[in-house]
């Protein structure tokens, strides 16, 4: 079962590809640095919850 930190990270991965495409399409290399931002907190948000499913078991 996914916990919040699943979800959030999820969460956070398809907002940042949503904003790096974003930039992508205005040419706003800003945005997509953000974007790639997002994503990065997204993945780590999701390792954090392995870690805490791993120490659960």
């Amino acid at each position: 079962m996914a916990d919040k930190e699943h979800l959030k990270g999820a969460a956070k991965e398809v907002e940042g590809k949503v904003k790096e495409a974003a930039g992508e399409v205005t040419d706003d290399s800003s945005l997509k640095a953000k974007g790639k931002i997002a994503q990065a907190e997204g993945e780590a948000r999701k390792k954090a919850g392995d870690v805490k499913d791993a120490v659960k078991d």
